[in-house]
């Protein structure tokens, strides 16, 4: 499996769709729609920035990993992607701000209603977080516990006291505090042609030796437009929300959940791994001896697949 070649089945679809008014991106390996007999999906639920397009390389691993047998979605969060020229970022600009589909309640709402609408209720779930997709993922199971869901799994997890994090301290004032100040930069950002762009964001990632060159381009996506603004408004409420872990969801589905803490990761400090696993002994929490980053899809997307594949491989077969 470490010499995989490419595949016909390993090129994905994009769509762009509303979904709770907001454009959102839909990245796919493997059928396109689902019907009966789908009986297993893969859905990813990304961090922040909520862009599809970093997954690919972790995406494509699991599809091929599994045979192409089941297909893997990633849905992004709703305004973090820059809309095709026949779209607006809203459907209806009132009805969005009424609803806050940007803010962290609306984003949870926002992948509610994209399964209602485009998954069947027969289709069994495996549901992949990272980072803040985790929370996401357990208030899903806890606003809708009809859906079936055979594992989640909680990569790289905030789903406590972000704000206390280390990471927490330094972005809390930014996001909260002066996050109209970053908008300017921003958009003067938005306004350099796409290959000084992305020449830019090669330069910001040099050091990363082993660097996934697709996730240039959804980085560059990211900097055009209201995207990075909507992902630093959702940032902002990230900080503020996410505080107590929510024991209850956690024991009512511990068996179907698989937690996997970094080592040295400043979104989500090792004590915390500590404090769970104590308070869950019967649960599944691994702790990262591989030096992944908390952004493994920078250069670790296929090794972090190859690691869900081996937890997840064996409830596919019963």
């Amino acid at each position: 499996m470490d010499n995989m070649v490419p595949h016909r089945k390993d090129r994905p679809q994009t769509d762009f769709l509303y979904c709770c008014g907001a454009i959102t991106e839909i990245l796919k390996f493997g059928s396109c729609q689902l019907h009966s007999g789908h009986k297993v999906l893969f859905l990813i639920i990304p961090g922040n920035p909520g862009v599809v397009g970093f997954y690919r390389t972790f995406m494509q691993s699991l599809h091929s990993m599994f045979g192409y047998h089941h297909p893997v979605w990633a849905v992004s969060h709703a305004g973090h992607c820059v809309p095709p020229d026949s779209m607006e970022m809203v459907e209806d600009v009132s009805s969005a701000a009424e609803h806050d589909v940007f803010g962290l309640n609306g984003q949870i709402e926002h992948k509610l209603a994209f399964l209602r609408r485009h998954v069947p209720r027969e289709t069994s779930l495996v549901l992949v977080g990272h980072s803040i997709g985790c929370y996401i993922i357990l208030d899903i199971m806890k606003r809708n516990p009809e859906l079936k869901i055979i594992k989640a799994i909680m990569l790289f997890p905030t789903i406590e006291r972000m704000a206390q994090t280390p990471q927490g301290k330094v972005m809390t004032p930014v996001l909260c505090h002066m996050r109209y100040v970053a908008y300017l930069p921003l958009f003067l950002l938005s306004l350099l042609p796409e290959g000084l762009k992305a020449s830019l964001i090669k330069l910001a990632f040099g050091n990363i030796r082993s660097l996934d060159h697709t996730v240039v381009q959804p980085t560059v996506g990211l900097l055009s437009g209201d995207c990075a603004a909507n992902a630093m408004y959702m940032g902002g409420q990230e900080m503020k929300k996410v505080l107590e872990r929510d024991n209850i969801t956690i024991k009512k589905n511990l068996e179907k959940l698989i937690f996997y803490y970094g080592a040295a990761d400043h979104w989500c400090p090792v004590h915390y791994y500590h404090d769970i696993k104590q308070d869950f002994p019967h649960g599944h929490f691994t702790l990262c001896e591989n030096g992944f980053r908390h952004a493994f899809v920078l250069d670790a997307g296929r090794e972090v697949a190859k690691i869900v594949f081996e937890w997840v491989s064996e409830d596919l077969r019963t």
